[in-house]
C-alpha cells in the first residue's frame, strides 16, 4: 500500500476521529470498536478493514455531522467507497458502499431492528429513504456485496459502547498493507 493511503487515513481520524455525531463513542472509537468485533467474529482481513473504514466517509467535507446540522444525507458511504477502492480494491470497498443500503434493508425484513438503531441512527435512515420497499430488498440481496454489507451493519450497531477497550489504530497498519499488497499482486 502506498504511504499516502495511511497517511491520509491516519490524518483523517487524527483531525476528525474525536468527532462525534449523535453516538456515545467518538469517530476512532466506533471504528476500532467494530473493526475489533469483526476480528472477533472471525472475519477475513479484507471485511475488518471495512469495519474499521466503513465511516471514513464521515471524516472528509462535514459528511459527519450533515444529519443532525444540515437535515441531509451526505451520502457518506459512496465517498467512502470511492476512496478506498483503489487502494483495497472492491472486497473492502463493496461493503463499505452498501452499509448504508444494508440498514435499510434489515430495517424492511427484521419487524424488530429498526425499533433498536439508536436515536442518531434513526436520523439518518429517515433521511437516507426509510426501510427499503420489497422491490429494493430483491435488489440489495443480488448485490455482490451484500451479505458482507449485512454483517458490517451489524458490527457498526454494536460498535457504540462508551468506554470498550480497543487496540489502537496503528495496530490495524499491518493488516492494511497486507491487502493492498495482495492487490498489488
Amino acid at each position: 500500500m502506498s504511504s499516502d493511503a495511511i497517511e491520509v487515513i491516519s490524518r483523517a481520524f487524527a483531525e476528525r476521529g474525536g468527532d462525534v455525531y449523535g453516538e456515545r463513542v467518538s469517530q476512532l472509537d466506533h471504528a476500532l470498536q467494530c473493526a475489533l468485533i469483526a476480528q472477533e467474529e472471525g472475519a477475513s482481513d479484507q471485511l475488518v478493514a471495512a469495519a474499521l473504514l466503513h465511516d471514513i466517509g464521515h471524516l472528509f467535507e462535514s459528511r459527519g455531522d450533515a444529519a443532525e446540522l444540515e437535515g441531509r444525507d451526505a451520502r457518506h458511504e459512496a465517498h467512502g467507497a470511492r476512496m478506498l477502492k483503489p487502494w483495497f480494491g472492491p472486497e473492502v470497498a463493496g461493503p463499505v458502499g452498501l452499509h448504508v443500503a444494508a440498514k435499510r434493508y434489515l430495517c424492511a425484513t427484521e419487524p424488530a431492528y429498526e425499533a433498536a438503531l439508536s436515536e442518531a441512527s434513526k436520523l439518518s435512515l429517515r433521511l437516507q429513504g426509510g426501510a427499503f420497499t420489497p422491490a429494493q430488498c430483491r435488489r440489495f440481496e443480488a448485490a455482490r456485496h451484500a451479505a458482507d454489507a449485512v454483517r458490517l451493519r451489524r458490527w457498526d450497531d454494536a460498535g457504540k459502547v462508551a468506554g470498550r477497550a480497543v487496540p489502537a489504530l496503528d495496530a490495524y497498519w499491518p493488516l492494511l498493507v497486507r491487502i493492498s499488497l495482495r492487490r498489488d499482486e
